[in-house]
């Protein structure tokens, strides 16, 4: 029988390139994005991933139908940018809520699911979690959360046989860039996410992103943490020896001018 996957925010990006490699490569993928999917190579469910209730009766439809779950891949998400005195309540809440609090949602309602099958649970962080980026301090938040989250439950979840891994994708080309919100007036901010778009598009590809994922989904043991692309397994490697003061200001060097 095929493998299972539920992958989210399947319908653009890393999630569309994600579901499309593990479809060709003999998955039963079920997509869950806000928009519809008007391809028919697999079932796209239309439900906000911060409707928790909707979550938790779409992964009950998915085992009920097939009988287990043998992939999630938490990889919907938004971005906000913007000096953070300018940044509203209201746009901090819903990156948290998308971001994070989604996935651990997910997490939660999929892992009696995957009990002592050998599941794979894949969450989609940044390397911006690792090296925070002025002007998007929610978002680096909400990525440095999902990996600090994925080692804390890939502990709680190994007796049960259940995999966690972080992906860290660095600069990518997607709509993700066009799409994000920036908030306020601040020149600096404003000058500053520009530059970070055009790195955005001059990054790798999402097909790039859904290959790591999917040697992931298919290695017994993945590690904890894998980053994408060789700038930013640097970023990484080089963090881990920098201090904190230091890599700040490289930082601030690159995206505060």
């Amino acid at each position: 029988m095929s493998k299972v996957a539920i992958i989210t925010g399947a319908t653009s990006g890393i999630g569309l390139a994600t579901a499309k490699l593990f479809v060709a490569n003999g998955y039963k993928v079920y997509g869950v994005a806000r928009r519809q999917y008007a391809g028919g190579d697999f079932e796209c469910f239309s439900a906000d991933v911060k409707d928790f209730a909707a979550i938790r009766d779409v992964l009950k439809e998915i085992y009920n139908r097939e009988g287990g779950i043998d992939v999630l891949v938490n990889n919907a998400g938004m971005g906000i940018a913007g000096a953070i005195e300018e940044a509203s309540a209201e746009k901090l809440k819903e990156i948290i809520d998308v971001n994070l609090t989604a996935a651990c949602v997910l997490c939660s309602e999929v892992a009696p699911y995957m009990r002592g099958n050998g599941g794979k649970i894949i969450n989609v962080s940044s390397v911006g979690g690792i090296m925070p980026l002025p002007y998007q301090a929610a978002y680096s938040a909400t990525k440095a959360g999902m990996e600090v989250f994925s080692r804390a439950i890939a502990n709680e979840l190994k007796p049960y046989k259940i995999k966690v891994c972080a992906v860290l994708p660095g600069d990518t080309q997607t709509g993700f860039t066009q799409a994000r919100v920036c908030e306020g007036q601040n020149e600096r901010a404003k000058k500053s996410v520009e530059k970070m778009a055009r790195d955005e598009r001059r990054g790798k590809s999402p097909e790039a992103v859904a290959k790591v994922i999917f040697k992931v989904a298919k290695r017994k043991n993945p590690p904890l943490r894998v980053s994408v692309g060789f700038l930013s397994k640097a970023e990484v490697f080089l963090s881990r020896f920098l201090s904190v003061r230091f890599l700040n200001f490289i930082i601030s060097k690159i995206y505060c001018k």
